[in-house]
């Protein structure tokens, strides 16, 4: 069988923990950060885990990254 083919979106933007959680960066900081509250800003600093039913669409994306 050939290949699957990785969505190169899916892996620029996300990143596996070692127990195959997604790692993504946070939604919402690209621009227009003067209308943003300070605790948003704060909350968004890093990556976030995704969530189960987010991680699940991502990793058929990723099929060789589980």
């Amino acid at each position: 069988m050939p290949k699957m083919k990785t969505k190169a979106s899916a892996k620029k933007r996300f990143r596996m923990t070692a127990n195959g959680r997604v790692k993504a960066g946070a939604a919402g900081k690209r621009h227009g950060m003067i209308k943003r509250s300070n605790d948003f800003l704060r909350d968004a600093r890093g990556t976030m885990i995704l969530s189960k039913p987010d991680e699940r669409i991502v990793k058929i994306y990723m099929p060789y990254n589980r």
